[in-house]
């Protein structure tokens, strides 16, 4: 499913979340929140037209399509947790939530937080 059309000038996560499909709004929001809480010290940034983290390398991205939110893992993160995101995956390291769906909090936040650990022992 492809991403809906985005303006190419938007440049802050806020503006992104802004120009989303309002359904997806709350869960873009919910996920902004999470990798702020989890990496507070993570830059915030556009990166691919889609919201990015950065913290020692590669962190977070998360998007808005047509008819779901997508989180991104990074690499060895992303196959420590397959089993536990078969429901959602999509590709090796995408997960896809239905709008309306409830995020699975406890278990973004164990993969954002091996995700910190595997960037901070890089």
């Amino acid at each position: 499913m492809r991403r809906p059309a985005r303006s190419a000038n938007i440049t802050s996560v806020t503006a992104y979340i802004a120009a989303a499909p309002p359904r997806a709004r709350p869960m873009l929001r919910e996920l902004r929140r999470l990798v702020r809480r989890v990496a507070p010290e993570a830059q915030e940034k556009i990166s691919y037209r889609i919201p990015f983290y950065a913290y020692q390398g590669r962190f977070a991205y998360f998007a808005a399509f047509t008819d779901h939110v997508g989180f991104y893992m990074m690499g060895r993160t992303a196959t420590a947790f397959a089993k536990e995101t078969a429901k959602w995956r999509t590709s090796r390291n995408t997960l896809h939530f239905a709008f309306g769906s409830k995020l699975p909090i406890g278990l973004l936040t164990r993969i954002l937080r091996a995700q910190k650990k595997a960037n901070e022992h890089r």
